[in-house]
């Protein structure tokens, strides 16, 4: 004898027809997504070292260094760059400074791989051949420095300062070159060494 319309034993059937139906429809979705992860590459191991081409003062460097390689370090212990200086290793004294792309940047907080592509200037890239750069004779003309650490860091900033068109004036001058602290206090000379070379500079 047929169940009669909401019996016990029809609303089970209608619940088992449900379940079966959706649990069916779930079988393609598991298999697609299992596929999927099957064909999925391996993630990469990240202590194992990268392939990176660093464009430092004109020149190509093939460097296979880990992934978390500041530029600070690659120049230093890779490329035995050692003009730009570790001081902080926190991007607050400025020692570190280079240009990329001829933004002053904090070289201690800048990975190597972002810098990939982009023109990296050092100190050691600043002369021409056997003539100092002018900020670089300004520096020595007006005694801009004494034990000398914070030098190619200042001088590094003091040229991009003067390219940004922020060497108009002492304050301004102070204002700009304010990421670079010189613990001999040697401001004064800074601030006239940029003044002087700034003509030039601008001149081209």
């Amino acid at each position: 004898m047929p169940d009669k319309p909401g019996s016990r034993t029809s609303a089970f059937d209608r619940r088992a027809f449900l379940a079966g139906a959706a649990g069916s429809a779930l079988v393609p979705m598991t298999a697609r997504a299992a596929a999927q992860e099957a064909s999925a590459p391996a993630a990469r191991d990240p202590s194992l070292p990268v392939e990176v081409t660093l464009r430092v003062n004109g020149k190509d460097n093939r460097l296979s260094i880990d992934a978390r390689t500041t530029v600070l370090d690659a120049l230093r212990e890779h490329l035995k760059l050692t003009g730009s200086k570790k001081g902080c290793d926190h991007g607050q004294c400025g020692a570190c400074t280079v240009l990329i792309d001829d933004r002053r940047v904090v070289s201690c907080l800048t990975l190597a791989l972002a810098a990939e592509g982009q023109e990296i200037t050092t100190i050691e890239g600043l002369a021409t051949d056997d003539r100092l750069h002018p900020m670089q004779q300004a520096f020595i003309d007006n005694d801009a420095f004494q034990c000398g650490y914070c030098t190619p860091g200042q001088i590094m900033s003091a040229v991009a300062c003067v390219k940004e068109g922020h060497a108009n004036s002492e304050a301004e001058i102070r204002e700009y070159m304010s990421g670079n602290i010189c613990r001999c206090a040697a401001y004064p000379n800074i601030v006239a060494a940029v003044k002087q070379a700034a003509p030039e500079i601008v001149k081209g």
